[in-house]
C-alpha cells in the first residue's frame, strides 16, 4: 500500500500537456506520528514518478506552475493571521505592484545577469556558519527562475557535477518532509556523497530519508533573490526563493540545468546567508551577507 502509485499521478506525469497546482495544504501536519521509515518507503515509491516528470517538463512536453492559495492553515503554521499571509503571499509574488509583468520582466532581466555571470564559473566555494562546502559547476547551465513556472518566483540554481562537493554545510531552517521539521541539519560531503549527516531534531528521519537512492548527494544548488520574501514560513513554495538565503536540493537534479542526479526526492533545504555568508566563484567574491555583491547583479 506504502509503494501504490495512483493511477491519476501518473496519468498527469505521462499524459497531460498543462499541469497547475494550487497549493492550499489543509493540514500540513497529518503525518507527525507515521514512522519515518514508513515515509521513506512511500517517498522512494516515487521514483519513476519523479523521473518521467523531470524528463517531460525538460523536453517541453509537458507545462507545470505551482501558485499558492492563502488558507488559515498555511498562515498558522508561518506565525501569522489569514490577513497577514495575504499580504505575504501578494507581496511576494508582487501582486502588490501595479504592474506585476512589468516587475516579473524585471526581475528576469536582472537575474540573467547573474546567471551569465555564473555560466562562466568552475567553482564554487560557499563560507558561512559552520560552513565551508566547495562545489563544481563546471559545465553546468544556471537556470533563471522568474515566475514561469512557480508563483512566487525568484532564484538562480544549477547542478552540481555530482561527485564534487566537498566540505560541510549547517542550514539555518529546518527540513521540511511530509508536515515534519527536521532541525538544525548539518551534512559533510566527500567526493559528492553525504559521509555525516545529523539533525538536532528529528535526526532519524534524516537518516532516512538519505537511505533513498541519489538523496546522498546533491541535486540543486541555488541562491534566493526575492526579498519580498522576509520571512520563513514552513512552505517552500515561498522559503526557498527568500532573499539573502541559498538553499540546496538533497536528490534528483534538474535536467535542463545538466545535472544527472536521479533520485526519488528533490528535498529543498535553506540556510540563512544574511550573516558571514559569502559565496565565491573561481575564487572571486561575489555575494556576502546575503547581498550580490558584483554591480551588474544588483537589482
Amino acid at each position: 500500500q506504502l509503494r501504490f502509485v495512483p493511477p491519476l499521478q501518473k496519468f498527469l506525469v505521462k499524459d497531460a500537456d498543462v499541469a497547475i497546482s494550487i497549493s492550499c495544504e489543509p493540514n500540513p501536519k497529518r503525518l507527525t506520528n507515521i514512522d519515518p521509515e514508513k515515509i521513506r518507503t512511500y517517498r522512494a515509491s516515487k521514483k519513476e514518478i519523479m523521473e518521467i516528470f523531470l524528463r517531460r517538463t525538460a523536453e517541453r512536453k509537458l507545462r507545470w506552475v505551482v501558485l499558492p492559495y492563502p488558507i488559515n492553515d498555511q498562515a498558522q503554521e508561518a506565525a501569522m493571521s489569514l490577513e497577514e499571509y495575504e499580504d505575504f503571499v501578494f507581496s511576494g509574488c508582487l501582486l502588490d505592484k501595479k504592474d506585476p509583468v512589468t516587475e516579473w520582466k524585471k526581475i528576469h532581466q536582472h537575474q540573467e545577469k547573474i546567471c551569465e555571470f555564473l555560466n562562466r564559473v568552475n567553482k564554487i566555494h560557499i563560507l558561512g556558519e559552520d560552513t565551508d562546502l566547495l562545489l563544481s559547476v563546471k559545465d553546468r547551465k544556471w537556470i533563471n527562475c522568474s515566475g514561469k513556472l512557480n508563483m512566487p518566483d525568484g532564484e538562480v540554481y544549477t547542478g552540481p557535477v555530482e561527485n564534487s562537493a566537498n566540505g560541510t554545510v549547517r542550514f539555518t531552517y529546518p527540513g521540511i518532509v511530509a508536515g515534519r521539521e527536521v532541525e538544525d541539519i548539518t551534512l559533510t560531503f566527500k567526493d559528492g556523497k553525504v559521509v555525516k549527516a545529523t539533525a538536532v531534531e528529528g535526526d532519524e528521519l534524516l537518516q532516512q530519508m538519505l537511505k533513498i537512492e541519489g538523496a546522498d548527494r546533491i541535486g540543486e544548488v541555488a541562491i534566493g533573490t526575492n526579498y519580498g520574501i522576509t520571512q520563513f514560513t514552513k512552505n517552500m513554495l515561498f522559503d526557498e526563493k527568500m532573499g539573502g538565503t541559498i538553499h540546496m536540493a538533497l536528490g534528483a537534479s534538474i535536467p535542463e540545468s545538466g545535472g544527472l542526479n536521479k533520485s526519488a526526492i528533490h528535498w529543498d533545504i535553506v540556510k540563512d546567508m544574511k550573516k558571514e555568508g559569502e559565496i565565491y566563484a573561481d575564487n572571486k567574491l561575489f555575494y556576502k551577507n546575503g547581498k550580490f555583491l558584483i554591480k551588474e547583479m544588483v537589482l
